[in-house]
C-alpha cells in the first residue's frame, strides 16, 4: 500500500507538531486496512520509510505482526544520533525535508524532475535501475504539489514526533522474528553495522547484505524474494 502522502493516498494537512505524518499514525493505516480485508494477524515489509512504519507497527499493534522484514535501514533514532558528516553529506534530504515549511517545498517546485532524478539515481547502484516506467511512476505523483508537502511532513514528523515516540518505548523490543536486509554499497551498509542496531531494538534478528544500493528489491529481485521466502515461510 502507497503510505499516506505517497502515491494516491490521501495527503492530509501535517496537523500540529506533523502527527498526522508521524509513523504511529501510518502504522495505525497499515493495521486498518489488514483488518478491512480479513487479516488480523499478518507479516509486514517494509523498505525505507516503509520499513521504517513497519518498526512501529510492530511495538505499536504486537498483536498484528507475525515477522517483520525491514529494507536497508538503521532504527531512525539511532541514525539521527550517530549522525556524522558523512552520513549527513549522504543523506542531505533528512535535513533539508525537515526545514520549515514552505522552504524545500517551494525550493524543489523550482525542478521536481531534477531534485526526485538526483535523489533515486544517487541512491540505486545498479545501472537501469529503477526502471524508465518505474522513474516516470514515481514523477507522475511527485509533480503532485501536495504530494511533495507530505512528503516533507513525513521527513519533518520522522524529526520530531517520531523521535518522542521512539524515546518513549526506549526500554522496548519488538518479540517477533525481524528479518534486516541491506544494499552493501548504499550508505546504510557502509555507515552503519545493521545487525547490531536492529539488535538494539528486537530480540530475534537475522539478515545479510546484497551487492546491490538502496533498492533491494528493484536491483536484486531475485536475491531479495529467496531471502522473503526464507524467512516468511
Amino acid at each position: 500500500m502507497d503510505l499516506r502522502g505517497y502515491g494516491d493516498s490521501d495527503k492530509p494537512e501535517g496537523g500540529a507538531r506533523h502527527a498526522n505524518y508521524a509513523k504511529r499514525a501510518m502504522a495505525a493505516d497499515a493495521v486498518a486496512v489488514m483488518r478491512s480485508l480479513g487479516h488480523p494477524r499478518f507479516a509486514v515489509v517494509g523498505h525505507d520509510r516503509g520499513g521504517r512504519v513497519a518498526h512501529r507497527m510492530a511495538l505499536d499493534h504486537p498483536e498484528a505482526v507475525t515477522r517483520l522484514a525491514l529494507f536497508d535501514i538503521a532504527p531512525t533514532a539511532t541514525m539521527y544520533a550517530r549522525t556524522d558528516k558523512a552520513f549527513a553529506t549522504a543523506y542531505f534530504w533528512w535535513f533539508f525535508l525537515i526545514q520549515p515549511a514552505p522552504l524545500p517545498e517551494r525550493l524543489i517546485e523550482a525542478d521536481p524532475e531534477f531534485f526526485l532524478r538526483t535523489h533515486v539515481d544517487g541512491q540505486s547502484k545498479t545501472p537501469g535501475s529503477p526502471s524508465a516506467e518505474l522513474f516516470a511512476e514515481y514523477l507522475r505523483v511527485y509533480r503532485d504539489p501536495a504530494t511533495r508537502h507530505a512528503i516533507c511532513e513525513d521527513y519533518r514528523a520522522a524529526a520530531t514526533i517520531d523521535l518522542e515516540h521512539d524515546a518513549a518505548d526506549a526500554d522496548r523490543r519488538i518479540e517477533v522474528p525481524l528479518l534486516a536486509l541491506w544494499g552493501a554499497k548504499g550508505t546504510v551498509g557502509r555507515t552503519y553495522d545493521v545487525l547490531a542496531t536492529w539488535r538494539e531494538k528486537a530480540t530475534d534478528v537475522r539478515g545479510h547484505a546484497l551487492e546491490c544500493g538502496h533498492t533491494l528489491q528493484e536491483e536484486r529481485p531475485d536475491l531479495v524474494l529467496a531471502a522473503l521466502d526464507n524467512f516468511l515461510s
